[in-house]
């Protein structure tokens, strides 16, 4: 906040943000005739789309007050923008600007009476978020004058031509000491400890109360040859300190953090061990060269009884987290230099470490694991040689100066000339403030059990004479010696090859390769190309979330490749982008993960090599994509750029306009326990918050990450789907290049350490710890009883509580994910059950009848399958739906499958020894009986498992049932939070029956993401306290509940409905307000499908049941809509024109309902109607209001004023502007609609 006065002596208080799209408007009215003589007639919305930096001024009101945009090449078409450093150098060579330090005015509007006042406020914000900028360029035509604002901050330099019309332009320069300037480095003093305090006391105020009043006084005067107090001062007052140490405990950090890219922070020396020894080196040579990157990859961690090979072990490095020193292979040693002058400093970078992408694919196969005790027995190097770092104690400085925090650091190397490194340590809550944002975190080890971080920066990170150029040949053998040590350096030496050559790839797409030099040294290779998928990308992704896509022209769009750069420079990850598009003339980057399934190699032809910039790119979601009839629609489908099926990929995006937005590190230890689809949907929300990093995601899971294609898509799936996330799903987000994935159960949580034991071995630390392992099918009790007595179930105690704890036979299998379908598949194949053996499935969940339909989609015989139905526990069926249920019924016995009904498990193998099962006994209401056993499906009972149980038991959480969390989802301990089937609410709220099991698990995870953002992102409102009567509801989810799935028959079967307490479907017909429904086909001949339309006319229900599979996901967008817009349902179908719903959902009038941007045209639609539009009337929301309460007097029904006015009135031509707008800016998916101008 600043204020403002004016000639006059008015008052504003103003502040500076990022210009929105929102402000084009206000901009636009800011404009003079002098405005456009400066700066030439200008599209607006092009310049900000193009722009590097664009700001805005409001005052306190939000009113604009000034704008102002900035670019990285000069304006008025005086110079390329590719080429431009030259002709200003030679205007004045006494300016060093570089394009680092450079950026040029390109627009300024202002409010004429704060016009000074706003060009002064702007251009200080703008050396304060830039803090490499120096110089500020503006170019206006040489007749003109600058006016009396702008001459107030620009000097004339002089006069430049022109390049397409022979007229003089005149250069006029700013410069940063006049608005901010560097900070003045010295040694403290005593005396300054009197200015230092207060800055002391605002932040913090327990080193006074342990240290005593005058600790900052006593700090400076112990200074000595290993201490050093510095300050910056502005105006000879100290406005920050720093305290450096030379004395490190190295051995710690050694055995904490993975140092190995930094030779540890020590002078090589001779007796270094850097090389595992010779017994190791077959088993470690992978790992030795993946090192680094599987530190920071998914750190896994399974079962310790399991081998896992060296290339499991590869496997697993491959995938992973990519943080932003992301997958930093280590060349060769330590720079060796000194501290005399810059050659000296980058005599050795090239056998520095180098920073690349080892995930090349992203892979998601958490299987290949790391084993926790074979972690421990990784080769660590030792290093026999001198410490060389120094670490920061303490560090303050006030906040108006924090911006140039960094103009210590040249000042505190040269107190440490033999010091190359300088480290700072801080908790893992503390946000990340501007010093550290030029530092490499370093990675931990798994074990590491320090409740710091570990920052590091280079010496040689203090060069600003980093220039970023197109390669040539000679670059060659620079960029060799970069890369020797990357896995995929063949694949990036061979396309700096083909564009030294060709400058384009053999199939004629242009190639750019970039590198990065400091003093004639090679320390960053980067590789693009144009990318030739952009209709694609634009109609399966959300890239309109961050570009006006009509702006930007097809070659403006480049494909990222490759991206390595030193270490050391890491911090100029953020240029070195902005150089690749102010070069190659792109204004867009794209950088797709590929996922890697279990069936693929390693390498393949599309393998991209994983850039270490993926943190200074945003990830974009994917769209959800209309399933077309492709037939139906013949040449009025989408063109086959859109419509192509592709190898799905998470995409990571780049532009002119994110290259200077910071992004704000979240470094929170966030565990998530489990990876259901709350688990899964909450991980997608933080991943895909743009304006956030979030570096310490972590994902504790039996089975790591989902979505592996374990089984191939020609078999059935064993288990119904409730069509959250799906395979495509998972690639399409690649939530393992930002996650950590350990690979185990949880078996206790230490609330007072806060850290939760993995597989009664490991430990990972928690800052927020997120439960939601959701319920899982249980290994059945048999009651024990004897069926030679003939029992039946009446006289068999109640044993429905008592938990299995014998040896689970190893021809039972409990289905809870594709992994444990994946191995019962393997198992029944490699034991011959297939071609014969008893298969008996016992359970009434959905799940019993598509494991039936996947067996014998197998090749298992209908004959040798048994599907034995416990009694029922509730009078609502699993498909509650009797039409289905019959034609399900018909279809086991057609197949031969013989059920068995209200049978309890009484016995394996006769009571004897159960491994493995060869007979299974039952009791039933009348008579027992025995089935020979090859294999036994269970799915008789999902519950809590027993050690997440005894883990959150013993760690004292409240536990009735389930876990116990109020409407926040928090537990009795304000750091767990828990979602999910696992948990209910308090009893305090009264409400027993509503659980998270009633609502949609996508929904559920996103809302528990939105409760936690909260806590990290600034630019949220503060949450506020709900009233006290509130706090006792609690919060009903709006989502579909859906599930779905292959049954007996091959009938596709789904079911879509609003989240309710489940009640049998002749119940809710009974109601006198169900409403009504509408149905076609049979169930029988699979083409039946039924509609639920509710009082209000809306969809509230869906079933469909089908020989033939159909688009799912268009049926699941139908729920929710009003019967009207489905083309007056009801009417039609009242009037017998609708016979099959399913061919009526796939004609062409209702692609659009399908759209992903459907819902957002209703809203406009909706705020079209409730805005007023016109000075006379209401609006139609308030019209309609007024008729209700009754204070307009009507002479016709309701329905038919509120229609009269609308056609009367400019709402409805709004509408139909908008609903053609949506039609034509969606055409690519949409061209089967027509609007005025095409017919």
């Amino acid at each position: 906040m600043s204020i403002l006065t004016s000639p006059r002596g008015k008052v504003e208080v103003v502040h500076c943000r990022r210009t929105e799209s929102q402000d084009i408007y206000c901009i636009k009215n800011l404009i003079r005739k002098f405005t456009q003589k400066l700066f030439g007639r200008l599209n607006i919305i092009y310049l900000l789309e193009k722009a590097n930096l664009a700001i805005t001024l409001c005052n306190d009101k939000e009113e604009i007050m000034a704008q102002a945009t900035f670019l990285d090449y000069p304006n008025w078409n005086v110079a390329k923008q590719d080429d431009w450093v030259s002709v200003f150098l030679e205007l004045d060579n006494e300016i060093p600007c570089t394009p680092l330090n450079t950026l040029f005015m390109h627009i300024f509007v202002a409010v004429d009476e704060y016009s000074v006042g706003c060009c002064k406020e702007i251009i200080r914000n703008v050396f304060k978020a830039v803090p490499e900028l120096h110089f500020i360029f503006l170019i206006v035509p040489s007749y003109m004058s600058l006016g009396s604002t702008l001459i107030t901050v620009f000097d004339q330099v002089g006069n430049i031509p022109n390049l397409t019309y022979d007229e003089d332009f005149a250069v006029h320069i700013c410069h940063r000491h006049s608005h901010y300037p560097q900070l003045h480095i010295r040694r403290a003093r005593v005396e300054d400890h009197d200015d230092l305090m207060p800055i002391f006391m605002y932040h913090n105020t327990i080193l006074k109360a342990t240290y005593g009043e005058y600790f900052l006084a006593e700090l400076i005067e112990a200074q000595d040859e290993e201490n050093h107090a510095v300050v910056c001062e502005v105006e000879g007052v100290a406005v920050g300190f720093m305290s450096v140490c030379s004395r490190v405990n190295m051995k710690l950090l050694h055995e904490c953090f993975d140092l190995g890219l930094f030779h540890g922070l020590c002078i090589p020396h001779p007796d270094d061990v850097l090389e595992p020894p010779q017994e190791l080196s077959v088993q470690g040579s992978q790992d030795a060269e993946l090192r680094n990157s599987s530190q920071d990859s998914q750190k896994t961690v399974e079962e310790p009884l399991e081998h896992v090979s060296s290339e499991a072990r590869k496997r697993e490095s491959i995938q992973g987290k990519i943080t932003e020193e992301a997958a930093i292979e280590e060349l060769s040693s330590i720079v060796q230099s000194g501290n005399t002058s810059e050659i000296e400093d980058l005599e050795n970078l090239g056998q520095e470490s180098t920073e690349d992408d080892t995930n090349y694919y992203g892979s998601n196969v958490s299987s290949a694991s790391i084993s926790l005790s074979e972690e421990t027995n990784y080769f660590r190097p030792i290093y026999m040689g001198a410490s060389a770092a120094f670490c920061i104690q303490l560090f303050c400085i006030d906040e108006k100066h924090e911006a140039r925090s960094l103009d210590f650091m040249n000042f505190v190397f040269s107190l440490f000339p033999d010091k190359n490194f300088c480290i700072i340590s801080l908790p893992h809550l503390t946000p990340e403030f501007v010093l550290i944002q030029n530092f490499v975190k370093i990675v931990p080890f798994n074990n590491c059990t320090l409740e710091q971080d570990l920052y590091v920066f280079h010496r040689a990170g203090l060069l600003k004479t980093i220039n970023i150029r197109l390669a040539n040949l000679s670059d060659t053998p620079g960029v060799e010696n970069l890369v020797s040590t990357l896995m995929l350096k063949t694949s990036i030496l061979e396309d700096l090859k083909q564009y030294n050559e060709a400058r384009r790839d053999p199939d004629g797409t242009p190639l750019q390769a970039f590198v990065a030099d400091v003093a004639e040294q090679i320390v960053g290779i980067a590789v693009i190309r144009n990318e030739m998928d952009i209709e694609y990308i634009r109609s399966h992704y959300n890239i309109e979330d961050f570009i006006y896509f009509s702006h930007h022209q097809r070659e403006e769009h480049g494909h990222l490749y490759h991206f390595a750069l030193n270490p050391i420079f890491r911090h100029y990850t953020k240029f070195f982008l902005k150089e690749i598009l102010r070069l190659g003339y792109k204004s867009c980057l794209y950088y797709p993960i590929y996922p890697e399934f279990r069936e693929s190699k390693f390498q393949i032809s599309y393998a991209h090599s994983l850039t270490s910039a993926l943190h200074y790119l945003v990830p974009v979601r994917p769209r959800r994509q209309i399933v077309y009839p492709l037939e139906k629609l013949g040449i009025n489908a989408p063109s086959k750029a859109v419509s192509k099926d592709l190898l799905s990929y998470a995409l990571n995006h780049t532009n002119r306009k994110l290259t200077l937005e910071p992004k704000i590190t979240v470094n929170a230890r966030i565990v998530v326990v489990g990876a259901s689809n709350v688990g899964i949907s909450f991980l997608e929300t933080l991943v895909f918050c743009s304006h956030l990093k979030f570096s310490n995601l972590t994902l504790i899971s039996t089975h790591g990450l989902p979505g592996k294609k374990l089984l191939g898509t020609e078999q059935r799936k064993f288990l119904a789907s409730d069509h959250c996330f799906n395979d495509k799903d998972h690639a399409l987000m690649s939530l393992c290049s930002w996650v950590n994935v350990v690979v185990g159960r949880m078996t206790a949580i230490d609330r007072a350490a806060k850290h939760v034991v993995v597989s009664q071995e490991g430990i990972v630390l928690y800052d927020h710890l997120i439960l939601c392992t959701g319920q899982q099918y249980q290994v059945p009790c048999p009651t024990g009883a004897d069926i030679s007595q003939h029992l039946t179930n009446k006289e068999i105690p109640k044993s429905s509580k008592q938990r299995y704890t014998g040896k689970v036979p190893c021809n039972h299998f409990i289905l809870n994910d594709e992994e444990d379908c994946f191995k019962a598949v393997a198992w029944l194949r490699s034991n011959s059950i297939i071609i014969g053996g008893n298969v008996i499935v016992y359970g009434d969940t959905i799940d019993t009848y598509t494991t039936v339909e996947a067996l014998l989609n197998l090749g298992v015989r209908g004959s040798y399958i048994h599907l034995v139905l416990p009694p029922p526990t509730s009078t609502i069926t699993c498909i509650n739906n009797y039409t289905v249920e019959r034609a399900v019924e018909r279809a086991l016995q057609a197949a031969g499958v013989t059920v068995y009904r209200e049978a309890l498990l009484a016995q394996w193998n006769e009571g004897q020894n159960p491994d493995p099962i060869h007979s299974a006994s039952f009791t039933t209401p009348t008579k027992p009986f025995k089935l020979p056993c090859s294999a036994f499906f269970s799915f008789s009972e999902k519950n809590v498992d027993y050690e997440t149980f005894k883990a959150i038991n013993d760690a004292c959480l409240v536990y009735d049932g389930r876990l116990v969390i109020d409407t926040n989802f928090h537990t009795n301990d304000i750091a767990i939070r828990a979602a999910g089937s696992l948990t209910k609410f308090s009893n305090r709220y009264y409400s027993n029956e509503w659980t998270h099991s009633n609502f949609n698990s996508k929904e559920i995870g996103f809302q528990l993401a939105a409760a936690m953002l909260s806590l990290f992102d600034p630019t949220l409102e503060p949450v506020t306290e709900p009233p006290a009567d509130l706090d006792r509801l609690i919060p009903m989810y709006k989502g579909a509940k859906i599930k779905g799935g292959i049954l007996p028959g091959s009938y596709h079967y789904l079911h879509i409905a609003k989240p309710a307490i489940p009640t049998p479907l002749e119940v809710q017909m009974a109601q006198p307000d169900f409403g009504s429904e509408i149905v076609t086909g049979s169930a029988k001949n699979g083409t039946y499908f039924r509609i639920h339309i509710n009082k209000y006319k809306m969809v509230e229900a869906i079933t469909c049941l089908s020989k033939e599979a159909f688009p799912t996901s268009n049926y699941i967008r139908l729920f929710g809509q009003h019967e009207q817009v489905l083309n007056n349902l009801c009417a039609r179908y009242e009037d017998r024109l609708i016979t099959d719903l399913y061919s009526y959902f796939t004609e062409p009038w209702c692609m659009a309902l399908f759209h992903d941007r459907f819902i957002d045209l209703r809203k406009e639609l909706r705020q079209i109607l409730t805005s007023k539009k016109e000075e006379e009337l209401p609006s139609i929301e308030q019209l309609a209001h007024q008729i209700e309460d009754e204070e307009i007097n009507l002479k016709e029904k309701p329905r038919k004023y509120l229609k009269r006015v609308f056609q009367e009135t400019i709402y409805k031509t709004l509408v139909e502007k908008s609903i053609l707008d949506y039609l034509h800016y969606n055409y690519y998916h949409l061209p089967m609609y027509a609007w005025p101008g095409i017919i």
